[in-house]
């Protein structure tokens, strides 16, 4: 048996224990030592080391540049001891005038691009601090801000360092932690000053008083900001998404024939030469439509990105899809996280400011009592000099009798009262200052200097005074580093589509029994006498034919109910236009039905209204109604619009609105009416109601839906073998549903079936289309007007076996259109 030996300076932990810290450990060590910044300076540690390394070397704005590789080493061996590329790519993006707003760091040589070029080696390239960044470590070396250890204890670093400009709100920071992250935007320094000193003057000041200053962030690569939902919230609460948008100009060539789309500016962090890449395999795809070229006539002088339009394209719907699919447009999600005295906090963009100026409080108050410490001991050193040279005669006598300089200090501080340091002081001072005008210097000096203590020692003793500071140092920096705001806002508005820019007009729909469809002008057809032949409307298949025809707008959808129960949408504009002989497109292509699905019903509709209805009707008389809200998002494949019994089929679908009609007519010549009421709304997967009781071998061949407004004008009745009739609405008198209804046709061997009714008006014109593909198009009034039973009279010739597929009534919009 194996014994377990346990050493005797071992301590027994669980693994889940000591999961649990040393993750916690690491997770801390991410975010106070790596990925956060500070909300004071806005620099995380690599940053800030990188700075106070160049200020060390004395590397500053106004002395030579030094090479890249010396300052990443001297980072490395006294500050940060990790790989060198971590310290150069960070010298890098501070270098960069399209990463940082005021870049802190001035690089000559190859420092990268907006096109995703890497800077060149760091042996290469050379580098100083920018002008700006003497702010940042302005007034270090005055105690302003503490110093902890380096790695090896050898060195002192600054855990912040005192800077003067909101560096945080500036320039942005980015960066992701253990279960956190931050992505600050950057902002317009004259903005962020003018904010600061409303706080300063106004600590109640709200946020949206701030906003009206700083309105939004303002990136080095310009572009626009689409759009400003997203900004209240990123300000108020620390979180929020707004909208990139680049700058794009339309422009048109020397011909006046063609256009092209210009881009000078881009979203913020966008790969120029990524963009253009993926544009050029977008239309590569045809996802994108209308560019035939594009080239990045991109130079020292700026950006410029040329797409080249194909002759007679809108600009405006091809820059939209340019927006719409590629990174001209983007997202930037907003989370304003920072560490507040090693605290990782989400704070608004007041509360932000608010920081800043309590750090700056501190370190001007920190900087004042090292001014007060400084000014004390050369006051005492004054003080000695002025008492010395006042007693010159008995000093020189007393220093020229003592042996060495020990006993002439001791001797000059048992006469003269003097501390060690001011005798020493004594001793040091050299003879030039013994001359008369010095003489005088040092008491004009020590009387300053006394003047000095006195305004230090106020500040301290007054806030308010320390804030008056703050304030002017606020308006020096504004003064000497502000610029105009580069990204400037766009409202967003609807997108905008093809649609936009079609026409919004009437346009004659005609779909086929095999399931062609396209639209036409409604001037294609000329108005014709009753009983003419018709004009040719369409080329079909020997085994086709015309199966409806109706007049829908250009910007209205199309909804297509199948004979299983389905309904699929489209938009009219999509539908493709043909001539008045074409046969069409297939609908297949348009919708995804299924191999043994067939259109069978089809309705223009413009909007979806929830209070609105759709009434379906099925072969075997069963009636259901639904919201037309309810069909106003089918998918691809289609969705449910009801549920069919085994052997039945839907054969018609109608809008209906609250108190309306309802006529249900049978191929036999029965018909019935009963109101919209009668028919309770239904979920889309439901079955139905019974609508009109059938004899047998009869069939419901479709519904009639009449409007209140409607009940005085007549039913027209059309039969297979082209005869017609109107009847007034009145004589169908009102019944309940399920019943059998009333004759509304005598049906014989010589008008055939009955196979379409429509309510009219006298205003109205009639399209009739036959199996064989006419069409003929006449007026209303010249039917005429008879009973219920009657058999009707010719409304178009029909050759041996030719029969009426289609009717559609147009309604006339304006006097004089037609």
């Amino acid at each position: 048996m194996e014994t377990e030996v346990v050493h005797k300076n071992s301590i027994p932990v669980t693994i889940e224990s000591q999961m649990r810290e040393a993750y916690l450990e690491y997770a801390m060590s991410v975010i106070i030592g790596r990925a956060l910044p500070d909300a004071r300076d806005g620099l995380k540690p690599v940053h800030r080391r990188i700075l106070y390394a160049m200020a060390d070397l004395g590397n500053y704005y106004d002395k030579p540049f030094k090479k890249s590789a010396r300052v990443a080493g001297d980072v490395i061996g006294k500050y940060h001891p990790h790989g060198e590329s971590a310290v150069y790519d960070t010298m890098v993006r501070m270098a960069q005038d399209f990463s940082l707003r005021y870049p802190l760091i001035d690089g000559q040589g190859n420092f990268g691009s907006v096109d995703g070029d890497p800077a060149a080696a760091m042996r290469y390239t050379e580098a100083r601090l920018a002008k700006i960044t003497n702010e940042v470590l302005a007034d270090i070396e005055k105690e302003t801000v503490n110093f902890s250890p380096n790695y090896d204890n050898t060195l002192k670093e600054p855990q912040v360092l005192p800077s003067k400009i909101p560096n945080l709100l500036v320039n942005g920071s980015s960066g992701i932690a253990v279960g956190m992250a931050t992505n600050i935007p950057p902002h317009n320094l004259g903005e962020i000053v003018d904010a600061l000193k409303l706080l300063i003057t106004n600590p109640e000041v709200t946020i949206a008083e701030i906003m009206k200053i700083v309105p939004g962030p303002d990136f080095p690569t310009a572009g626009y900001i689409y759009g400003r939902a997203g900004l209240k919230d990123a300000y108020h609460t620390g979180k929020g998404v707004i909208q990139l948008r680049a700058k794009a100009e339309i422009e048109t060539n020397k011909k006046g024939d063609r256009e092209h789309i210009v881009v000078t500016e881009i979203p913020f962090q966008v790969n120029k030469a990524r963009l253009i890449e993926h544009v050029a395999e977008l239309v590569r795809d045809k996802k994108i439509d209308g560019i035939a070229d594009l080239r990045d006539e991109s130079d020292r002088t700026g950006m410029r990105i040329v797409f080249d339009l194909k002759r007679g394209e809108d600009s405006r719907v091809v820059l939209n899809q340019l927006y719409k699919n590629t990174q001209m447009q983007t997202s930037f999600g907003i989370s304003m996280l920072a560490l507040d005295h090693q605290q990782p906090k989400l704070m608004n963009i007041k509360q932000l400011l608010q920081v800043f100026f309590n750090h700056r409080k501190e370190v001007v108050t920190r900087r004042t009592i090292y001014e007060l410490k400084k000014a004390e001991e050369r006051a005492h050193i004054l003080e000695a000099l002025k008492k010395a040279v006042e007693n010159l005669d008995a000093v020189v006598a007393l220093i020229r009798k003592a042996q060495n300089p020990a006993i002439a200090q001791d001797d000059l501080m048992k006469k003269f009262e003097f501390t060690e340091t001011q005798a020493k002081a004594i001793l040091e001072m050299r003879l030039s200052r013994l001359t008369g005008l010095e003489r005088e210097k040092i008491i004009e000096d020590y009387n300053a200097i006394l003047k000095l203590i006195g305004e230090l020692k106020s500040i301290l003793d007054d806030e308010k005074k320390v804030v008056s500071i703050i304030v002017k140092e606020c308006d020096e920096v504004k003064k000497n580093f502000a610029d105009p705001r580069r990204t400037q806002f766009i409202e967003q508005q609807e997108e905008m589509t093809a649609e936009d820019f079609i026409q919004d007009e009437s346009t004659f729909i005609t779909v086929t029994y095999d399931g062609y469809i396209k639209r036409i002008s409604p001037d294609t057809y000329r108005a014709q006498k009753r009983g003419g032949r018709g004009v040719k409307g369409a080329d079909t298949k020997a085994e086709d034919f015309v199966k409806d025809i109706f007049v829908a707008s250009t910007h209205d959808y199309v909804l297509c109910f199948t004979d299983q129960g389905k309904v699929h949408w489209l938009k009219v504009h999509k539908i493709p236009e043909g001539g008045r002989t074409a046969r069409g497109k297939p609908i297949v292509n348009l919708l995804n039905l299924a191999t043994d699905e067939r259109v069978q019903a089809t309705m223009a509709v413009k909007e979806f209204k929830e209070e609105d209805g759709v009434v379906m009707v099925t072969k075997k008389g069963t009636i259901k109604k639904t919201s037309l809200g309810a069909f106003s998002r089918p998918m691809k494949r289609g969705i449910i619009a009801l549920t069919i019994d085994e052997g039945d089929q839907l054969v018609d679908a109608k809008t209906c609105c609250s108190n309306d009609h309802i006529i249900l007519v049978s191929k036999e010549g029965q018909s019935i009416r009963f109101t919209e009421g009668d028919v309770r709304a239904m979920g889309r997967s439901a079955r139905g109601v019974a609508g009109m009781r059938l004899h047998e071998g009869d069939e419901v061949i479709g519904v009639t839906v009449l409007p209140a407004e409607a009940r005085d004008t007549f039913l027209l009745t059309v039969t297979e073998k082209g005869y017609g009739k109107r009847t007034a609405v009145e004589e169908y008198r009102l019944q309940g549903r399920g019943g059998s209804g009333i004759r509304t046709m005598k049906v014989t061997d010589k008008n055939g079936s009955v196979m379409a009714v429509r309510y009219v008006t006298l205003q109205d014109e009639l399209i009739l289309a036959s199996n064989e593909g006419k069409l003929i198009r006449t007026k209303i009034a010249e039917i005429s007007e008879v009973g219920r039973v009657a058999q009707g009279v010719r409304l178009m010739n029909l050759e041996a076996n030719e029969k009426v597929a289609a009717v559609a009534k147009i309604v006339e919009e304006d006097e004089g259109d037609e």
